[in-house]
Parts: C-alpha cells; sequence; structure tokens
C-alpha cells in the first residue's frame, strides 16, 4: 500500500466533502474518506505501526464545518 496516496486521496474526500454543493454528495466524500482511513488504519495495524493508535482514533471524518 502506498501510504502517501492513501493519505493524499483522504484529504481530497474531505476537501472535496467541504465544498459540496449538496448533501448527498458531501455524504459520498466523507463515506470515501472514512473508508480510506479505515483501510490505512488496518494496513498500520497489520504492520504493528505506532501510528496506528493515533490513527485510529482520529480516522473518522469530521461532520461539522464540513
Amino acid at each position: 500500500m502506498d501510504l502517501n496516496r492513501e493519505y493524499a486521496s483522504h484529504q481530497q474526500a474531505l476537501m472535496a466533502a467541504r465544498t459540496s454543493q449538496s448533501q448527498s454528495e458531501r455524504t459520498r466524500h466523507l463515506d470515501l474518506a472514512s473508508a480510506i482511513a479505515a483501510r490505512i488504519n488496518a494496513f498500520q495495524l497489520q504492520l504493528g505501526a505506532a501510528a496506528a493508535c493515533a490513527w485510529s482514533a482520529a480516522h473518522l471524518a469530521p461532520t461539522a464545518d464540513a
């Protein structure tokens, strides 16, 4: 897994959610961000990466202000 690509995709999904014109579009982007975060988390946990604990706590996409 290319973590840099996954992190970038996650950020792009969050930015797209923030600029969405409709609630359904926003929800779709936030769902994508959450799915990407879950993949990152699973990969890090599989490796035993120390960052996995921090990422696990923060992997949910923000819903306020976005």
